[in-house]
């Protein structure tokens, strides 16, 4: 039985790298040696018991790689493949993969999942040497030339969470958008609402480090929620409200100030995972009637939404490694959750090198 080194989850505030063992490709499975992967702020949730997993998970959900297995019928592929894996892996043939609806995939075939997370959350994930790809088919995606690890792994779930934040708002060519919060996913929506066009994008955060990095990512105009009333900021530099919002937290107070930073016709385009109840005040959803639009996003998964992501990058559109400021070897990675999570120096993303 070979062996393998890997983050696992045991409880709350307890993680160990201990030896488990290495996984099998099955038939439609590969398997990846992993080179590259991150810590996520997903992954907070569940240290810290917010997100409940099963005792004896793996966790970790962007992963970049090398091919090292492929099981029978997977075609197209080769041992030794620079690969990465999107953080949701749909299997290609349910009703909701059939209907474009790669996201919230709900084939079972041994991976229950919610929609098509899977990776840390129903299978073992990526903070290990070694990682089992479900339905390899429809979500190996082949690095090219040129492109670093560096330069690709917050692909498989940050950049593409962030864009999708403009993309399903509908931002077009001379819109206003304001996003909340410049976390990692932010100010990757950030620079989504830049790649598609909007022409006054307003960054607000509390922190000064991510203010800058907005400004860096494509923000105009960032807001610090701190010395200003964001709203009333927000309705006077756009002249009533902004065509779209997204908020990339998860927090009542951002979901609120999102909407009311609308004009009406507006569109709320909502990234955050929330806890407990959240409300909607009437006035603010102009008691039903101001012609509003939620619309809410799980990260975009499976290969063809890798390979546009890679080609972005590849062209010189969007650069994504100032985002990684901090790395640490699999040995070390309680320090790198230490340091992601108390926002220690700087931090934006975690490498994690296998």
């Amino acid at each position: 039985m070979e062996r393998m080194r890997a983050n696992v989850f045991h409880g709350v505030n307890d993680i160990r790298v201990e030896e488990v063992e290495r996984p099998r490709a099955g038939v439609g499975e590969a398997v990846i040696r992993v080179t590259l992967t991150t810590i996520c702020g997903t992954d907070l949730h569940i240290v810290r018991g917010e997100y409940p997993v099963k005792p004896g998970l793996i966790i970790g959900h962007e992963p970049v790689g090398v091919i090292e297995e492929l099981g029978p019928g997977v075609t197209g592929y080769a041992i030794g493949d620079r690969v990465i894996v999107g953080a949701i892996t749909p299997c290609g043939q349910c009703r909701a993969c059939l209907s474009g609806q790669l996201s919230q995939c709900g084939h079972g075939a041994g991976y229950e999942a919610i929609g098509g997370w899977r990776f840390g959350n129903t299978i073992n994930g990526a903070q290990a040497e070694y990682l089992l790809i479900p339905y390899a088919q429809a979500n190996l995606a082949k690095i090219p030339d040129g492109l670093t690890d560096e330069q690709v792994v917050l692909l498989a779930d940050i950049a593409s969470t962030g864009f999708s934040g403009a993309e399903a708002g509908g931002v077009r060519i001379g819109d206003s958008v304001v996003v909340f919060a410049q976390g990692p996913i932010g100010l990757c929506a950030t620079a989504g609402a830049k790649l598609m066009g909007a022409s006054l994008i307003i960054g607000v955060d509390g922190d000064e480090n991510r203010l800058v990095m907005a400004r860096r990512m494509g923000a105009d105009v960032v807001l610090d929620y701190r010395e200003v009333d964001v709203v009333a900021e927000v309705n006077r530099l756009t002249g009533g409200g902004a065509d779209v919002t997204i908020e990339a937290l998860g927090t009542q107070q951002t979901f609120e100030n999102a909407l009311r930073c609308l004009r009406p016709g507006g569109t709320l385009s909502s990234l955050g995972v929330y806890s407990g109840k959240l409300q909607v005040p009437y006035e603010a959803f102009a008691a039903g009637i101001g012609d509003y639009r939620i619309v809410t996003t799980l990260c975009p998964g499976g290969k063809e939404r890798m390979r546009r992501l890679m080609s972005i990058v590849q062209s010189g559109r969007f650069d994504p490694t100032p985002l990684v400021t901090h790395s640490f070897s699999l040995d070390e990675i309680a320090e790198g959750y230490r340091v992601f999570g108390q926002r220690l120096g700087g931090v934006m993303k975690v490498a994690i090198r296998p």
